[in-house]
């Protein structure tokens, strides 16, 4: 189920992916999922940006120094 963002003034693209998808990893999804917003790299407020849905799996193909220690 995709969720909904709405932009304050100021955020960028990895901002925003660490913040609401939980790492800066997830940046190139984010803007995947909302290409007619590829021109800002600053954000003004009020864009509602499409959130992807993040695999939880997904973290299991990193390399191993890229996950975390167990």
């Amino acid at each position: 189920m995709s969720r909904a963002y709405v932009t304050v003034q100021g955020d960028m693209w990895d901002l925003i992916a660490y913040m609401q998808l939980g790492d800066v990893a997830y940046t190139d999804m984010l803007m995947g999922s909302n290409r007619l917003l590829l021109d800002y790299y600053i954000f003004p407020a009020g864009i509602t940006l499409d959130l992807p849905d993040i695999d939880p799996d997904a973290s299991s193909s990193l390399p191993p120094w890229k996950k975390a220690p167990q």
